[in-house]
């Protein structure tokens, strides 16, 4: 099997779902970017209670070691557009337009936690002959997390140096996001591009592998998602 040197994480996009992790179709509804310095998934597991016998003398007479429990990925990620549509996306902050309707700021709201977003990612692969495959132009780590809710911007500092934004978000388990509406890997030896071949159980939060399509071009407004594979809310 392979086994990928992972370097620095290239795109991201982001993806409305619904209430119950579905893809939501329409015009604005996704957006790319590759202007980001991080992207964080810390496990949260409770380590549960580990349980042992002891006699009146003191002496141990059974151990049994708790299972830990996974209860999500903690997500922090790190940026640089002010995008309101990206913005938008993630937290659910309404945007603010000029007269002419064009995009120009966000609200900072209260957190309505049953808006969510899919994060997909593609990130560089090192020490692969991604050659060997006649139809790849490359090869990348990709990357989906199909339900992230509770999306806030952090702290905000407006000083002489460089403005970071900083999201936080918890995944869910389930969801409807099944193979994904969009073609992330090869379908065949040809290397005809498609979307996932099966979908996420229901208790997983993520999934990583190798693709040889490469990832969506970067915009600066929103995309639209359409097809037979997402629905709308």
């Amino acid at each position: 099997m392979p086994a990928p040197l992972i370097s620095n994480i290239d795109v991201v996009r982001v993806t409305r779902v619904d209430g119950c992790g579905r893809p939501v179709c329409g015009p604005e509804a996704s957006y790319v970017t590759d202007c980001h310095a991080s992207l964080s998934m810390e496990a949260n597991v409770d380590e549960g209670d580990d349980i042992t016998f002891k006699a009146g003398n003191g002496r141990q007479c059974g151990y049994k070691k708790a299972c830990p429990t996974f209860n999500n990925f903690d997500l922090t990620y790190t940026f640089f557009q002010a995008s309101p549509e990206l913005i938008e996306l993630m937290t659910a902050s309404p945007v603010f337009y000029d007269y002419s309707g064009r995009p120009i700021g966000f609200d900072s709201c209260s957190v309505p936690c049953r808006a969510g977003f899919a994060l997909e990612f593609w990130a560089d692969v090192l020490g692969e002959d991604v050659c060997d495959d006649e139809a790849a132009e490359g090869a990348w780590i990709y990357g989906v997390m199909p339900w992230v809710t509770n999306g806030m911007i952090g702290n905000l500092e407006l000083a002489g140096e460089a403005v970071n934004f900083e999201l936080t978000g918890a995944t869910r388990g389930g969801g409807k996001w099944g193979v994904g509406p969009y073609e992330v890997m090869a379908q065949d030896t040809a290397g005809t591009a498609g979307p996932m071949l099966t979908p996420l159980g229901p208790e997983c939060h993520r999934r990583i592998f190798v693709t040889s399509v490469p990832p969506p071009e970067p915009s600066t407004t929103y995309v639209p998602v359409a097809g037979e594979l997402c629905e709308v809310s």
